[in-house]
C-alpha cells in the first residue's frame, strides 16, 4: 500500500489548529505535536490572571479539539529541533518522519537582554502565568490585610504592569476593577481601593498601533479608573522588592511583564535567516527559504503586507497564516499552486475595564461601552464550543451587574518562575 503524504504541525495555537483543520479533507496524515494537551484562547488569558475567568473556559483539550479529525494524530512532546536534511522532526519522545512539516511554535517573553528579571516580573503566556499572576495579585491584598507596618502594606498594594500594549492597558484595568469594586467590601483592616496600579510604557503613548485618538481615550478612560499611566519611561531593573525606572525607584510587591516578545526557537533549529525577534524570514508562500516543504506561520514568521508593514503577531493573522499554509500544502498534493499568501487586517480591539473599549476596523472607529459590547461580542464568537460561549457570556454578565469576580480563590502554585514557554501562534 502507498504511504500517505505526513504532515507534521508543531503547536495547536491559532495557526497550528487552522492549518490542521484545513487538511481535514486531504489525503494526508497529520501529527500535531505540542508540548501542551490543550489549546489556549490567549486574547482572555489576562481574565484568568485577574479572577474573571477559570482556566477550562479559555483552554481545550487539543484532542478534544480534533476528535472528528480522523486524519489527524496528537502528541504530547516536546520538540527539540529539526533534521532538514532526512526531514525529520526530533522530540524527546524520538523523531518523526515529514514530507511536509509547519511550525507554528508562537513566542515568549521578552526582557531586552535582562532574562534575571523574568522571576520577579512574570509575562502572560500560558496558563500558568495566569494562575502565577492571579495567586500573586490576590495574595498581595491578603498579606496587606496582616502588614502592622504602613511601608509594607503600601508596597503590598502597589501593582506595577510593564508594557502599553494591549495586554498591558487591559491588565492594569482589571486590576484596578479588582482593587475598586470586587474586593473593596472583603477586607477590615486595610481599604483595596486605595491600592497603587501603575502602567509604565516606554514609548511616547500606550497603544501605538491604534490611532492616536482612541490611545488618547483609553489613557484618559485608565486615569479616570486610578490608573497612574507613565509613559516615555523605560525600566532599567527589576527586584524583589520594586523596579527602577529612569526617573526614579517603585517599591511593589507585584510586577507584571507585558512589554515584549521573543519568537520560539524555530529559527535555531531550521538554521534559517531570522529578525531582531527571532522571527524566521519567510518566502511569500510562508515557506523558509530552501525548504519549500517547509512552512512557518503566526508570531514564528516575519513576513511584511502588501504596504510593507510586518504582519502582527496576533491571532487574526495566525489563523489566516496557518489556513493558507494548509490549504497549500493541500494543493501542492494535488498538483495545483496557490496564490502567494496575502494578509487582510480585520482590525484592532481591546478593552480598558468595566463598559469601556476600543475600536479600529478599517478607518471606523468605537469607543466607550458601545465598543465594549462589540469587543465582547468579538471574543464569545470566536472561544470554541457554543458551551463556553455561553459560559463565559453568563459570567461577564453576572459579573456585570454584581461587580464580582468568581474565580478568586488561592491555590498552591509552585511552577518553575522562569520558564519558557510557547505562544503556540
Amino acid at each position: 500500500m502507498v504511504q500517505r503524504p505526513q504532515v507534521v504541525i508543531v503547536g495547536a495555537g491559532f495557526g497550528g489548529l487552522e492549518a490542521t483543520k484545513a487538511l481535514r479533507r486531504a489525503p494526508v496524515d497529520i501529527t500535531v505535536i505540542d508540548r501542551q494537551n490543550h489549546h489556549c484562547f490567549q486574547p482572555l488569558l489576562y481574565q484568568v490572571a485577574t479572577a474573571a475567568l477559570s482556566p477550562a473556559e479559555v483552554a481545550w483539550p487539543i484532542r478534544h479539539i480534533l476528535r472528528r479529525q480522523k486524519n489527524a494524530t496528537v502528541l504530547m512532546t516536546e520538540v527539540t529541533g529539526v533534521d532538514t536534511g532526512a526531514r525529520r522532526i526530533l522530540t524527546t519522545s524520538g523523531a518523526a518522519p515529514y514530507d511536509y512539516l509547519l511550525l507554528a511554535t508562537g513566542a515568549t517573553h521578552s526582557y531586552f537582554g535582562h532574562d534575571d528579571w523574568a522571576p520577579f516580573a512574570p509575562g502572560l503566556k500560558r496558563i500558568e502565568d495566569g494562575l502565577h499572576i492571579r495567586r500573586e495579585v490576590l495574595i498581595a491584598f491578603e498579606q496587606a490585610e496582616l502588614a502592622k507596618d504602613a511601608a509594607e502594606r503600601r508596597q503590598l498594594l502597589t501593582f506595577v504592569i510593564i508594557g502599553g500594549g494591549p495586554t498591558g492597558v487591559e491588565m492594569a484595568g482589571a486590576i484596578a476593577e479588582i482593587a475598586r469594586h470586587t474586593l473593596v467590601k472583603d477586607f477590615r483592616r486595610i481599604d483595596p481601593s486605595t491600592a497603587r496600579i501603575i502602567l509604565v510604557e516606554a514609548g511616547p503613548r500606550i497603544l501605538p498601533a491604534m490611532p492616536e485618538d482612541l490611545s488618547d481615550y483609553a489613557k484618559q478612560t485608565l486615569m479616570r479608573m486610578g490608573v497612574e499611566v507613565m509613559t516615555s519611561t523605560r525600566v532599567t531593573k527589576c527586584d524583589a522588592n520594586g523596579v527602577d525606572l529612569e526617573h526614579g525607584r517603585i517599591d511593589s510587591h507585584t510586577l507584571i511583564w507585558a512589554a515584549g516578545v521573543v519568537a520560539s526557537p524555530a529559527a535555531v533549529w531550521l538554521d534559517a535567516t531570522r529578525d531582531r525577534a527571532g522571527r524566521v524570514q519567510v518566502e511569500n508562500d510562508l515557506s523558509v527559504s530552501g525548504h519549500p516543504e517547509i512552512f512557518v506561520v503566526g508570531d514564528t514568521a516575519a513576513l511584511q503586507d502588501d504596504k510593507g508593514r510586518p504582519i502582527p503577531g496576533i491571532a487574526p493573522a495566525a489563523k489566516q497564516m496557518g489556513r493558507y499554509a494548509g490549504k497549500l500544502i493541500a494543493a501542492r498534493i494535488a498538483g495545483s499552486s496557490s496564490k502567494p499568501f496575502r494578509y487582510r487586517h480585520m482590525g484592532d480591539l481591546a478593552t480598558i475595564g468595566r463598559r469601556a473599549a476600543i475600536v479600529s476596523l478599517h478607518g471606523f472607529k468605537l469607543k466607550g461601552f458601545i465598543a465594549w459590547l462589540f469587543w465582547g461580542a468579538a471574543h464569545i464568537y470566536f472561544l470554541i464550543g457554543l458551551k463556553n460561549r455561553f459560559i463565559v457570556a453568563f459570567t461577564w454578565f453576572w459579573d456585570f451587574i454584581t461587580f464580582s469576580r468568581g474565580a478568586r480563590l488561592i491555590t498552591e502554585f509552585s511552577a518553575d518562575k522562569n520558564p519558557a514557554p510557547q505562544d503556540k501562534g
